[in-house]
């Protein structure tokens, strides 16, 4: 690939600039970890048992913590680092809780925190293709993102996703006792999960009748055609949609029902048919104050025009 930027009639080639030194993408993912990431910054170099962890992170919106890793060579392994981290999370929830708790001057309980969708960032100028292969399954709660600099002072920031529908509990490097152990708790929820239902320890998953499954794909197939820029963000409640930084609509899937919500505040939507409901005080966190419940496609295009509006907002 080649960056050129414009200079009047000329054009000007633009060149990569490595960071020297991992510190550096640290300073600089730390100093913008909400515009990188809408994460909120808790610690740098934090210890715990003997491990020194590089950013810890809270994200708001899942209720849960986030550490991030930063490399610059290619030795390491992802699965084995990542793995002991969350390993490290799970067996000293009170120290991170209390890490935050003085941090940001909060009082936040251990049994708040949604420990089940934890999760390791793990950000480099690149990755091997080991690496790559090694953290390929859909429920790995890993995300690996390189970074890039440039002359004009651009930043890259690419998520490389996986797209294997294999879970690393039916593969041979799943016997390992701390992978397993680790699963148990922790889990990368999956548009798979919300499609067949699941259960998941303590928390289930109803599986939706197949009008529900053949309404939540039809309002897909329509979002994703209509907005191409937009991506789908599964967590263990919903399913949504983003374009950016922020999802600017949620699906809920039941048994025999779907729930929708608008990620616009009371008071910006324009509901002709007062479809929605409000739900600003009943302590929905951060999925918006609009919702609409759904039992068949009867208003699909009326709801497609509300799903457009909080698009507008929020792009």
């Amino acid at each position: 690939m080649k960056l050129f930027r414009t200079n009047k009639s000329k054009l000007e080639v633009i060149t990569e600039t490595p960071f020297k030194l991992e510190k550096d993408i640290q300073s600089l993912v730390e100093s913008n970890l909400f515009e990188f990431f809408s994460l909120e910054f808790v610690a740098s170099e934090l210890s715990v048992d003997n491990f020194r962890i590089d950013t810890l992170a809270f994200d708001y919106e899942l209720n849960s913590f986030v550490i991030i890793e930063y490399k610059k060579g290619s030795s390491y392994s992802v699965i084995d680092q990542g793995f002991t981290y969350l390993s490290l999370l799970l067996n000293n929830k009170s120290d991170f809780v209390l890490e935050y708790n003085e941090t940001k001057n909060k009082s936040i309980k251990r049994d708040s925190i949604d420990w089940s969708q934890s999760k390791i960032v793990f950000i480099s100028p690149n990755f091997s293709a080991f690496q790559k292969t090694s953290v390929n399954f859909k429920d790995v709660p890993f995300e690996l993102w390189e970074i890039k600099r440039f002359s004009n002072s651009s930043i890259i920031l690419n998520e490389l996703k996986n797209n294997s529908k294999e879970s690393i509990g039916l593969v041979g490097k799943s016997n390992d006792s701390l992978i397993k152990n680790v699963s148990k708790e922790i889990r990368k929820f999956t548009e798979e999960d919300h499609i067949n239902g699941m259960k998941f320890k303590n928390y289930s998953i109803p599986k939706p009748n197949d009008t529900i499954r053949s309404l939540y794909f039809k309002y897909k197939e329509r979002l994703l055609d209509t907005f191409p820029d937009a991506e789908i963000k599964v967590n263990k409640c919903e399913i949504g949609f983003i374009d950016g930084k922020k999802c600017f609509v949620y699906f809920s899937l039941g048994k025999s029902f779907i729930k929708i919500w608008l990620n616009l505040k009371m008071g910006e939507l324009k509901d002709e048919l007062n479809l929605t409901r409000d739900v600003s005080d009943i302590g929905h966190w951060g999925v918006g104050d609009y919702e609409i419940k759904l039992e068949n496609e009867n208003k699909f295009e009326y709801v497609l025009s509300l799903i457009e509006q909080a698009y507008s907002d929020n792009s």
